[in-house]
């Protein structure tokens, strides 16, 4: 299917790669899977060079592996680079929350609080995809609130692999609940102007995936690779 209008050349190649990158990220293409930049350049209405340009783009993030006689594949979720990703995020996030509870105003809490219930509601309808989005403007938003809103960009980046890890896991019977349990008590200590008890509970939060890894691997054996980072 076409993918509305054709976009203008300067823009080809970024649009292109913003909407593959989060059909990565969100295991709408799963590991494993063939990527045809034929079929792509056909969708969006332009020449197979704004989508090789994606592709690099992707290669270099290690969503895609590029193979010159074989064609383009969904990267595996490298599970050796996991551990190291979550450890950096939990560094960057533990700031972002000392600075949020020290800082938060009470319109803030209140934009807060409007995020947990839209997580409750996505729990209850059962939509991961909502559910996930609501994670990530909770998180968004408390690095706004410290002042430092450029911390969450590069967390994006370091957090790529781990974000298609966590979906996984959405799955769970009483996951999205757990998270918003864990939200919560986050939420209230920054409410509270508890820096030292919100780090600690945002730590507990982002440390938990690390005792997840082993479980979900199992579960999912296809989606990950145990070779190279």
């Amino acid at each position: 299917m076409r993918r509305g209008s054709r976009p203008r050349a300067a823009t080809a190649s970024s649009r292109i790669h913003a909407d593959l990158r989060a059909e990565l990220v969100s295991l709408q293409r799963r590991p494993g899977e063939a990527i045809s930049e034929a079929e792509i350049a056909l969708s969006y209405g332009v020449s197979r060079t704004p989508v090789r340009e994606a592709i690099l783009k992707l290669s270099d993030e290690g969503l895609v592996q590029i193979f010159p006689q074989s064609g383009i594949i969904v990267s595996r979720i490298p599970i050796a680079a996991l551990p190291e990703a979550i450890v950096i995020r939990r560094a960057l996030e533990e700031t972002t929350t000392r600075l949020a509870a020290e800082l938060i105003t009470a319109s803030q809490i209140l934009a807060l609080r409007s995020i947990l219930e839209r997580q409750r509601e996505a729990d209850v309808a059962g939509n991961r995809d909502r559910f996930h989005q609501a994670d990530e403007q909770f998180h968004a938003t408390i690095a706004e609130i410290a002042g430092y809103p450029g911390i969450w960009k590069l967390i994006l980046q370091v957090k790529v692999n781990v974000d298609r890890f966590r979906l996984l896991t959405l799955p769970q019977a009483g996951r999205m609940a757990q998270v918003i349990a864990e939200h919560e008590v986050i939420l209230f200590a920054i409410e509270a102007h508890d820096p030292d008890v919100a780090v600690a509970a945002m730590r507990k939060h982002i440390e938990r995936l690390l005792g997840d890894i082993a479980a979900i691997q199992h579960v999912n054996p296809d989606f990950f690779d145990e070779g190279r980072e």
